[in-house]
């Protein structure tokens, strides 16, 4: 897949311009999050590497904008909101917890439509097979706020306020249900490498489904483990934005398309 039109569509917002970016990295989001959980680790990338983070409906700037069905639908709304024309730039898909299952299925799409993406990283989820069912979607409120507390998938200061939770809660609610209902389709596997990350104290996957994910792909699929639970990545966010920015930079390397500038 290449991103490619500097006017972003519906569903891209770009925090940190690189202007002379030889690859770039789509940031899907976790269930509950949106693109703003992404400003830092674009601001932290590389002038070479472009990070862009994805939108979903129903947050922050399309808080407005109806929920999807389920997550097939938020990956095809997704896939058409995506930039289209100008100078091709290869480009990776990433995403965490939910967002690895959005960004598998984006990936299934594009690569359906003959524009695959440079490569897939997934961080925080069983393989999609393998994906846990769960009920906490059916849960009341309370019980709701309880897993959120429990996962640390929400801003502490959001959960203590009565008025921004209730408005919030469908979203998650919505999110839940999503994740907890979705079983892939049927389809041919992709043929582009896959990385998983995940930590290790991470309750919701475990080694095995983490090996999972080779059944996703006829190419290489290759693991990280890093020191800390579901959220490990805010821990070790510089390591994670590197290794993205190596990864975009190999694919740059591989592409045939000639880099068009530089500095």
């Amino acid at each position: 897949m290449t991103v490619t039109d500097p006017l972003l569509p519906t569903a891209v917002r770009r925090f940190a311009p690189r202007p002379y970016a030889r690859a770039r990295v789509l940031l899907f989001p976790h269930g509950g999050g949106s693109a703003s959980y992404y400003r830092p680790w674009a601001q932290a990338a590389p002038w070479d590497v472009e990070l862009l983070a994805v939108q979903y409906p129903g947050r922050e700037d399309r808080y407005g904008e109806p929920a999807p069905a389920d997550l097939q639908d938020l990956a095809a709304r997704t896939a058409d909101g995506l930039p289209r024309g100008g100078p091709p730039v290869p480009t990776l898909l990433f995403g965490h917890s939910m967002g690895a299952l959005v960004a598998y299925e984006v990936a299934r799409l594009l690569a359906r439509a003959g524009d695959p993406p440079a490569g897939l990283v997934v961080s925080g989820h069983p393989a999609p097979q393998l994906n846990r069912p769960g009920q906490v979607h059916l849960a009341d409120d309370r019980e709701l706020v309880r897993e959120l507390r429990r996962t640390e998938a929400t801003h502490q200061d959001l959960l203590d306020d009565p008025l921004l939770i209730q408005a919030f809660l469908p979203v998650i609610r919505g999110d839940y249900r999503m994740s907890e209902t979705y079983r892939p389709g049927p389809g041919a596997p992709l043929h582009l490498p896959v990385t998983v990350l995940y930590g290790d104290r991470d309750p919701e996957i475990d080694p095995a489904e983490a090996t999972g994910w080779q059944a996703v792909t006829d190419a290489p699929c290759t693991q990280h483990v890093f020191d800390g639970g579901h959220f490990y990545l805010d821990e070790h966010r510089p390591a994670v934005v590197a290794l993205l920015a190596q990864q975009a930079r190999t694919a740059a390397a591989a592409s045939p398309v000639p880099w068009p500038s530089a500095p």
